[in-house]
């Protein structure tokens, strides 16, 4: 299936067109239990809404968004580079949303995903990198093989989206 995913980065206009197939993968990892900052039960409204925000962000150049898709079109993955930061980091930023549909896990749409977004840091003149998640996840592997540092946990960060609460471990990564 990954020789069949593009990976890349979309522009505002595209962002608002890719809306329903990005609210479609959203909505999939929360309900497959995913920490990413939605509850269950997920509405398609809440998560509509969500990337209607994500697209006005990148409109605005506050923020960089990536899509992995299935050479059909299909949406399958999203990673997002947060570049609105103080003025006093103007060499970093945050890798946010880093989601990927549960059928298309374990073929390296992760892997690709955080290779891109590492480019476009890059290609953003950005030298740090700051992530987190959910503690004793998957992600944290992913993270580890691709030279993220992990730099601590803070229990009970966070909920889950059943409501139990999570730890959440935070990662940086100079570029």
């Amino acid at each position: 299936m990954i020789d069949n995913i593009t990976v890349r980065r979309v522009d505002a206009n595209e962002a608002a067109d890719c809306v329903d197939g990005l609210a479609d993968v959203l909505i999939d990892c929360v309900e497959g239990g995913a920490s990413v900052s939605f509850m269950l039960p997920i509405s398609r409204q809440t998560a509509v809404q969500f990337w209607i925000r994500v697209a006005a962000d990148v409109a605005r150049g506050e923020r960089v968004l990536l899509i992995a898709e299935h050479e059909n079109g299909q949406i399958v993955g999203t990673v997002q580079l947060i570049t609105a930061l103080p003025e006093n980091q103007p060499h970093r930023a945050d890798v946010a949303k880093m989601l990927v549909h549960r059928r298309a896990r374990r073929c390296g749409v992760a892997q690709r995903l955080m290779a891109e977004v590492e480019r476009v840091a890059r290609e953003e003149k950005k030298s740090v990198l700051v992530l987190d998640t959910v503690t004793g996840g998957d992600a944290e592997r992913l993270y580890a093989r691709a030279g993220w540092e992990r730099v601590g946990t803070v229990p009970n960060y966070a909920l889950m989206p059943d409501g139990e609460f999570c730890a959440t471990t935070f990662y940086c990564k100079q570029l």
